[in-house]
């Protein structure tokens, strides 16, 4: 199930909760972490395999005990998704064997 829009009408009233979340990164030494990367994190890591509904509640405590160390892990799989990488390219596959 594709859950990219079914929290969208929650994203306002769980606002305070991720900005107290991303102030939790700054103080961490994360300060590059946006909202917006944030929600992309929950929405589809933590939430990717819901069945049901969840409540206002249930969402602020799940991004509220969202840990560093799995939103780094998940922006990493991410960016390595994204990049560019060919076999054919000489110096991405002595990059790559270093």
């Amino acid at each position: 199930m594709d859950n990219s829009g079914r929290y969208d009408h929650f994203r306002t009233q769980v606002q305070p909760a991720c900005a107290s979340k991303l102030a939790e990164f700054r103080l961490l030494g994360y300060d590059s972490v946006t909202e917006k990367e944030l929600w992309e994190y929950l929405v589809k890591k933590k939430w990717k395999k819901e069945q049901e509904e969840k409540q206002l509640y249930q969402l602020i405590q799940e991004i509220l005990s969202v840990r560093v160390s799995d939103y780094i892990s998940f922006a990493t799989i991410e960016a390595y998704k994204t990049a560019e990488f060919s076999m054919e390219n000489e110096a991405d596959l002595k990059e790559l064997l270093k």
